[in-house]
């Protein structure tokens, strides 16, 4: 008994030096201890479309800050029940709690208990280390008081209650809600609040995830603290200990479709606003993207759908790359880097490539209709030719000699492209990219088809196209609207500024003749539901006979513009394609068909003070020109019928032929197969023929059967 009194009268004494030593510490060292830094937490980054739904959340340490107003006071009380009872009373420290464990220290002649307050608890978490040594402790002591002296106790609580650890990655009582309840904390109920004041002791051991029963045990003892305290009243602990722990796990996990877009997202973050993704990871930053969530899977899913890929031999490795872009704004809806893209993988949106015929609507048509000197329909040389070694061919070997430029595009001929450009010059050519700031270094006439060495990627074609649809504008493509501080605060707000590139009435012919690429030329392949005007593009692999390097389709609806790219990241013998564009046209078909569209998604609108293209005249075959003879009045005419085309804007020319053979032109119709030949002779009766004419391009066609008035068709006209 005289062993523990002189025990205790030792304690006394050595719990008195302590307090009057610390007192005058604090009063000397003052706030010198407090790096208030320190005291800004790290707090999750969220990922947002422009509707509000969460994309993903970036985090050092999954934290979502909230005021103390915000947390309810029976899930206070329960913290400070269970974790310092004397919270409202001390001064940063609790003497009486560090009595009692330096008396079990001292008895177990090892560091084995702690007296820590909330208070001590938040500096130990924030400025100091886990290690338990005397020197640790008193350092967390003073800076605690100077905590006391400086912030008000409902400051403190909520630095606290923000800042520790829950477990399963989350920091702060609005993380581990969403966590284990997936609600705000402003919705915790009495048991609720208490199983998460029951967790910070040991997160891993107390997680109802880990052992449900131990976690209610865990549970209970809180509640059964906070009656003791006077938080609540006995029958109120009987009926809640009696209740089950209802959680629903909501583990935040990592869409594997938005890997592509969240980096981009970052890269963007830095290079356009200066914001690290070091900083983005920690500031707590909400990021508003035009991402479409819907498509962004819908994309995702489909590249992992081998019946979207060519199939067998070298192609089971083949790779892709999407990305589309709003029309109206320019923020990118959907961004897919790859079939198995990870993070900070090879993004292939940014990997150039050869565009190969993708190229032709940028630096030969666009630029050829803005010269003035060329429509639609004029009439491009499709020839082979050699131009200074450089011959190139069209990929069916068959020459029209002249072609329209309207059928130059839709069929992707590659001698009328190339001539056109020798016209124009490269210089004029590469002009439409100078003004989009997209370099080009090529000199030779091979850019026309997209020869390059470098080439362009998916997200540069997709913007060099969006000019066909927004009446000839452009606009710099972005991935982030907006963004806003910790604190709510508008700290980043995108303003897609519009140039003009080329005319209204350049874009809306491009697209019409674009249109045709898809309704019945090479980017026919597929089903669409929407209005889609677009363009192919293979590059070939010269060192395997009918391989390819690229296949592209590059389009438009009158609601996303965008770029897909299928090929090897290498290209080789072993690795190539045996296929062309026929299957990214089919794929990007497929993804812009599930977008949610409006009924204005059916039809490109033709922009005001731009004249329409109508569609093609198409020059017919008349074999069954026939002629009668006929009386009306006094004289004899020759009455002249054929079969006409259905479209009534062909011409046909009428034609007799002279003694020498030779045609002799005597008239002209529009829209109908009948002419009257009047005052003939009945003694020279002649032949005739008839020849269709485009008036579109002042081309005629072929000669008719050879006809002569013949008695057995003999009429009066009454």
């Amino acid at each position: 008994m005289k062993k523990k009194l002189m025990i205790g009268a030792l304690l006394l004494s050595i719990m008195t030096v302590l307090s009057f030593s610390i007192y005058m510490t604090v009063i000397l060292i003052g706030n010198y201890k407090i790096d208030n830094k320190k005291l800004v937490m790290d707090a999750t980054t969220t990922l947002v479309n422009e509707d509000g739904e969460i994309i993903t959340k970036l985090f050092n340490e999954n934290r979502h800050i909230v005021p103390i107003s915000n947390v309810p006071q029976h899930v206070q009380d329960a913290f400070v029940a269970i974790e310092d009872a004397r919270f409202y009373d001390h001064r940063g420290i609790d003497f009486r709690a560090i009595g009692r464990a330096v008396y079990r220290d001292i008895i177990a002649r090892a560091k084995v208990e702690g007296g820590s307050t909330i208070t001590q608890q938040l500096v130990k978490n924030t400025f100091l280390s886990n290690e338990k040594t005397w020197m640790r402790k008193t350092n967390e002591v003073l800076i605690a008081m100077n905590i006391e002296r400086r912030y008000s106790k409902q400051e403190i609580l909520e630095m606290y209650l923000n800042r520790i650890y829950f477990g399963h990655g989350a920091y702060g009582i609005q993380a581990a809600s969403k966590l284990y309840f997936n609600k705000d904390v402003s919705d915790l109920t009495v048991e609720e609040g208490a199983l998460l004041a029951s967790l910070p002791k040991a997160p891993n051991s107390y997680s109802p995830f880990n052992n449900i029963e131990l976690s209610k045990q865990r549970r209970d003892l809180t509640l059964s603290v906070m009656e003791q305290r006077g938080y609540l009243t006995a029958e109120e602990v009987v009926r809640l200990q009696g209740r089950t722990i209802q959680v629903d796990f909501n583990k935040i996990s990592e869409n594997p479709a938005y890997l592509t877009y969240i980096d981009m997202v970052l890269e963007e973050a830095e290079s356009r606003y200066q914001l690290t993704s070091a900083e983005i990871l920690r500031g707590g930053y909400t990021i508003v993207v035009p991402m479409d969530l819907h498509l962004q899977q819908i994309a995702y899913d489909k590249f992992q759908n081998e019946d979207y890929f060519p199939e067998n031999g070298p192609n089971q490795d083949v790779q892709a790359a999407l990305v589309l872009l709003n029309n109206e704004t320019g923020g990118v809806e959907v961004a897919q880097g790859g079939r198995d893209y990870v993070r900070r993988g090879l993004n292939r949106v940014n990997v150039q490539r050869q565009p190969g015929s993708a190229i032709k609507p940028l630096v030969v048509y666009s630029p050829a209709l803005e010269t003035g000197m060329y429509e639609p329909y004029s009439l491009l040389q499709d020839e082979l030719v050699d131009y200074d070694g450089y011959e190139p061919r069209n990929y069916t070997n068959r020459y029209e000699g002249m072609l329209t430029m309207y059928d130059a595009v839709r069929d992707s001929a590659n001698a009328p492209a190339v001539w056109l450009l020798n016209e124009l010059s490269v210089e004029k050519g590469k002009s439409y990219f100078d003004q989009m700031n997209i370099p080009i270094e090529e000199e030779g006439l091979a850019l026309a088809l997209g020869g390059m060495t470098e080439g362009l990627t998916p997200l540069e074609l997709a913007t060099a196209y969006r000019p066909f649809a927004r009446e000839g504008k452009m606009v710099e493509p972005f991935f982030i609207t907006k963004i806003y501080d910790r604190n709510g605060q508008l700290i980043a707000n995108v303003a897609p500024l519009e140039q003009e590139v080329i005319s209204a009435q350049t874009a809306w012919y491009m697209t019409r003749m674009l249109e045709a690429v898809v309704e019945e030329g090479t980017g026919r392949h597929g089903n669409v539901n929407v209005a889609l005007a677009g363009k192919t593009g293979t590059t070939s692999f010269t060192e395997v006979a009918g391989a390819a390097r690229d296949a592209w389709f590059v389009g438009y609806t009158p609601d996303v513009v965008g770029a897909l790219w299928i090929g090897f990241d290498r290209t080789d013998q072993a690795h190539h394609l045996t296929v062309g564009s026929s299957y990214p046209t089919k794929l990007f078909k497929e993804i812009v068909n599930e977008k949610a569209v409006e009924p204005s998604s059916f039809v490109f609108s033709k922009p005001e003070g731009v004249l329409e293209l109508d569609p093609p005249v198409r020059l017919v075959e008349v074999n069954d020109l026939k002629a009668a003879l006929s009386f009306r009045g006094l004289g004899l005419n020759v009455q002249l019928n054929w079969t006409t085309s259905d479209d009534e804007r062909l011409r046909y020319n009428i034609y007799e032929v002279t003694d020498r053979g030779q045609l002799l032109k005597i008239g002209q119709v529009e829209g109908t197969g009948e002419y009257v030949v009047r005052g003939v002779n009945l003694f020279s009766m002649k032949d005739y023929v008839v020849k269709p004419y485009n008036p579109q391009t002042n081309i005629e066609g072929n000669a008719s059967n050879r006809a002569q008035a013949s008695f057995s068709l003999f009429s009066v006209d009454q």
